[in-house]
């Protein structure tokens, strides 16, 4: 597994999606289709998104901190 961090490639609106899907090994379609379907389902999905693009650092600068 890999740090978390948003990707500066492969984004479509923040990353964090691109950057869980790095994290856990899968694509990042399939982590996208899964945040997707789970928006069906009642909760904090988009708290939880607007959260982790907030707190995930971009790559670029999580590479210069280490």
């Amino acid at each position: 597994m890999t740090a978390l961090a948003r990707p500066t490639h492969g984004r479509v609106i923040g990353g964090v999606c691109a950057a869980l899907a790095r994290r856990f090994g899968t694509s990042a379609t399939t982590m996208r289709v899964i945040f997707l379907l789970s928006c069906l389902l009642p909760g904090p999905q988009f708290l939880v998104y607007i959260a982790l693009w907030i707190l995930l650092p971009s790559e670029d600068k999580a590479r210069t901190a280490w």
